[in-house]
């Protein structure tokens, strides 16, 4: 998504994003976006007297690691009748790792089948997708499978209400 800079706060709120909170000197500033155009996050490109600021790919997942704290699976009007089924499968001296996909899993409420194998009832591919890209997880050590039937879900759907 290419951005135009013709705000004069937009420069400043993605620096904040890569810098935090806190509020810098212009130097610092203009270091940090040079040091962010530098390492290959942005590109600047002018096109007919406009500034336009997009990420690159690595800019994307770069901002994508700032994201993941924000996560949200969002409620479609109405089930689709499918589970996504979240396994996952991280080996013992990662376990710290496994441990904060777990507190993640909770907190976008998901339903926890057993320790590794977690359901929820809508999409959250992208969500899942980010967080594998987050924790730096391959496709055979996290997974989303989406499934018609899981046999008693009763309980599922009422934690869900469904």
């Amino acid at each position: 998504m290419v951005v135009a800079s013709s705000s004069p706060y937009f420069g400043t709120n993605l620096l904040r994003a890569f810098l935090g909170r806190k509020k810098y000197g212009r130097k610092k500033i203009y270091d940090t976006f040079s040091r962010l155009r530098r390492d290959g996050y942005i590109k600047v490109e002018k096109h007919n007297h406009q500034i336009y600021i997009s990420l690159t790919e690595e800019g994307r997942r770069k901002a994508g690691r700032f994201q993941v704290n924000s996560l949200e699976i969002k409620k479609p009007k109405q089930w689709d009748g499918n589970w996504r089924i979240i396994i996952f499968d991280i080996v013992q001296p990662q376990r710290i790792k496994r441990e904060a996909l777990r507190g993640f899993l909770k907190r976008l409420n998901l339903y926890p089948l057993q320790k590794s194998v977690w359901v929820h009832p809508y999409n959250c591919k992208d969500e899942i997708g980010l967080l594998r890209e987050f924790f730096a997880l391959s496709e055979k050590e996290l997974r989303v499978i989406v499934a018609r039937d899981i046999g008693a879900d009763r309980e599922i759907r009422k934690y869900f209400k469904l």
